[in-house]
């Protein structure tokens, strides 16, 4: 099944797309202070670009999503774009700032289980926009939220200003007390006789001091709605979700079963693929990451803990059993330890925005696939293979099961993927590329910079073009610091259209560029 064309290092890349990138730090919301301890629910959890790259989205631990905008296309958007398709470099400073944010979820407990719920917002999806809203959508562990933020003008009353005994002085009222009448409840006013005593009515001489006139006032403000609960669907935590190229279906993924839902219906989804046995102890294999083609509405690919991609037709079968194609690296004869199948989990994939390669992340490497070739990864790039040596204590502290994500640039010449001691690492992936950078998540990103200019080498037996790049065999980085397995960054993500990146450190979110 061929549907990416060319092969992915066939094309040559110009010098600039070879030299490594030089990255500054751009911004940096709710940075911590010196000693500042950082509350567990504000730990953000999933960072999501919206297509153009305006918008950004972060979820805590807290079950709330934060939403930031760019503020410095905004008056010169129309230019900007038009040099972005001339294919200008754009040296503009990227600066966004804070939107606005809402709670998604709130912790709940499954009686039936007895199981608490996390509030925790897993993944973060951007849907289209319309009519000058925003939708996305959002999950925690059991439930998935469909959300519509928009600006409204609201009606308030912003003073009350207008005395009515001065305006009964200047005769601006004065006509009341002549002909104020009692008024019924269908607006028929009724006379009384004139022979009546009754004055109820009569506003005295000198006015009523208390009586104010509301002045009012249209004011925009940002309101997030929940359109759809999307919930009772899956009996695993879900850990992915991904919105398709026709804009109206999503799937949803948990450890064993993957949901086809449409946006527009809540109460039902279908059950794609289901890996669960008739008989658990049979149970080899957990999905850990699924994620639609980026222009092909039928085509999905979803990771598993064995470290293995397949690629799903949806045309093929209503229940996707099979595949159309298997990704997988061949195990080295004499490799083989207690570990091997721990750290061959993937944690992630991304599709590249063209659609023809696949990115996956597993605890030691990040891989390259190109989805018409399933020989193995065209390229391999080493993230922790310096703590190899360290693999017992990792189990030991459980970090060894750390889920770090990755993304890919919108041009394809470069990947990136997190680390330990809030670092995170970027190579370049365009044919005889070196650049494998490291660096480090503050406010002098290339403090502790490193660069490791290895030749690519090829792979053992008959993988063809597989770099192996970045490999750092010490205990520590290249200048000798040891890391923090405590602060570790899982989250982050590429701008789609520019050389900027999003980092999410803790509980602070910090902006790069290049």
């Amino acid at each position: 099944m061929n549907v990416g064309g060319e092969g992915l290092l066939a094309p040559a890349r110009s010098a600039a797309d070879l030299s490594p990138l030089e990255w500054k730090f751009s911004q940096v919301f709710g940075e911590r202070t010196a000693g500042e301890e950082v509350q567990e629910v504000d730990i953000i959890s999933a960072i999501e670009f919206d297509r153009t790259g305006d918008h950004l989205a972060t979820g805590d631990r807290g079950g709330r999503v934060v939403l930031f905008e760019r503020t410095d296309t905004k008056d010169h958007g129309g230019h900007r774009r038009d040099l972005e398709r001339m294919d200008y470099s754009i040296s503009r400073h990227p600066e966004f700032r804070y939107k606005t944010e809402f709670q998604s979820h709130e912790p709940e407990f499954d009686y039936l289980k007895s199981l608490e719920i996390e509030e925790k917002i897993n993944k973060i999806r951007w849907c289209q926009t319309a009519n000058g809203a925003l939708f996305l959508l959002s999950t925690n562990d059991k439930t998935i939220k469909f959300w519509k933020i928009q600006e409204k003008k609201v009606k308030k009353v912003c003073e009350m200003n207008v005395d009515a005994s001065k305006s009964v002085e200047n005769g601006a009222v004065g006509s009341l007390s002549a002909s104020s009448k009692p008024s019924l409840a269908n607006g028929v006013c009724k006379e009384r006789p004139i022979s009546s005593p009754s004055n109820d009515n009569l506003i005295p001489s000198g006015g009523l001091p208390s009586l104010h006139l509301p002045v009012t006032s249209h004011e925009t403000s940002l309101m997030a709605r929940c359109r759809r609960v999307y919930a009772h669907a899956h009996d695993y935590h879900i850990n992915s979700i991904s919105n398709n190229s026709d804009g109206e279906t999503f799937i949803s993924a948990d450890d064993l079963r993957i949901n086809l839902w449409n946006l527009e219906i809540s109460n039902q989804s279908f059950n794609i693929v289901d890996v669960k046995p008739t008989n658990m102890e049979d149970l080899t294999e957990v999905i850990t990451s699924a994620e639609f083609h980026p222009t092909h509405c039928n085509m999905l690919a979803y990771s598993s803990s064995r470290g293995s991609i397949r690629l799903i037709d949806l045309r093929q079968s209503a229940l996707c059993d099979t595949h159309s194609k298997l990704f997988e690296e061949r195990e080295v004869p004499g490799s083989r330890s207690f570990f091997t199948e721990i750290i061959a989990s993937i944690s992630d994939i991304k599709f590249a925005k063209n659609g023809r390669q696949i990115l996956s992340r597993d605890y030691m490497t990040l891989k390259l696939w190109d989805i018409n070739m399933d020989s193995g990864p065209v390229a391999t790039f080493q993230v922790h293979e310096y703590l190899r040596p360290k693999l017992c204590d990792l189990y030991e502290n459980d970090s060894i099961f750390d889920k770090f994500e990755c993304c890919l640039s919108g041009d394809g010449h470069r990947v990136a993927t997190g680390s330990y001691s809030n670092q995170f690492r970027v190579f370049g992936c365009s044919e005889g590329s070196t650049e494998a950078t490291t660096l480090e998540a503050s406010k002098n990103p290339m403090r502790r910079q490193v660069q490791t200019p290895s030749r690519p080498s090829r792979s053992l037996g008959n993988l063809p073009r597989v770099l192996r790049r970045g490999a750092d065999n010490s205990g520590a980085d290249a200048n000798g610091n040891s890391f923090d397995f405590t602060t570790k960054l899982l989250h982050l993500a590429w701008h789609p259209t520019e050389n900027s990146l999003a980092c999410a450190a803790s509980n602070s979110l910090y902006m790069y560029y290049a």
